[in-house]
């Protein structure tokens, strides 16, 4: 589940993605931005690629996905992932790759 926000309804030139997943192996397929993305992870564990890197993020990490780099990410369990994505742009603007 995510609750999302384009800056542009709020007067923000940033949007934002509330994010809640409580099932392992869930999150969006590849994709990438024209602009960077920052991942605050409130809750949960997940898994990354940003561009040819994994990392694990787990509560209290921030990591960024530059702009046009390839992102994923998938639930490590059994906690629920909470986040908050912060996309640098007043809409959202995505490429879906796979």
């Amino acid at each position: 589940m995510s609750e999302d926000v384009e800056g542009w309804t709020i007067g923000s030139p940033v949007s934002i993605l509330r994010v809640s997943i409580d099932v392992e192996g869930a999150g969006p397929r590849l994709h990438t931005h024209p602009y960077a993305e920052t991942f605050v992870i409130l809750g949960g564990r997940a898994r990354f690629t940003l561009g040819d890197e994994e990392r694990d993020g787990a509560a209290g990490d921030i990591l960024v996905a530059p702009p046009d780099v390839p992102h994923a990410f998938r639930v490590v369990g059994p906690e629920t992932y909470r986040a908050v994505h912060i996309h640098a742009n007043e809409r959202f603007v995505t490429e879906w790759l796979a």
